[in-house]
């Protein structure tokens, strides 16, 4: 896919145009199951206003940053992983495997996570 087309997807999601396992919404996110998941829960938490990247946001609005934050918080209580643990990743660029260029936060957990990161091996 596209930059160009991969840039209105989630715009599309939030707009219920195009159909999610949505897991939490709050006012200004929207939480849902990633088709492609990487763990035994992993859940993608959107602004519902778009930007970039979590840099971007970050600059732009903080307070939208920690509304994303907390929802992330909100979907570890929910899919009940609070107490075993989880990860929140935010990948920023075509290095880091962004893939989707609307900020979007990772929630990883349900299971043992690798304790590396950057390259395996």
């Amino acid at each position: 896919m596209g930059e160009s087309d991969a840039e209105t997807l989630f715009e599309r999601i939030i707009a219920r145009e195009i159909p999610a396992e949505i897991v939490h919404e709050t006012e200004g996110t929207l939480a849902f199951r990633d088709i492609n998941p990487q763990a035994a829960t992993h859940v993608l938490v959107v602004p519902k206003k778009r930007y970039r990247n979590v840099a971007e946001l970050a600059a732009a609005d903080p307070e939208l940053l920690a509304e994303v934050i907390g929802a992330a918080a909100k979907v570890a209580e929910l899919e009940g992983i609070t107490q075993s643990g989880y990860r929140v990743v935010f990948n920023t660029e075509l290095d880091a495997g962004q893939s989707v260029f609307h900020v979007h936060a990772h929630v990883l957990g349900g299971e043992q996570l690798g304790l590396s990161f950057g390259r395996a091996g």
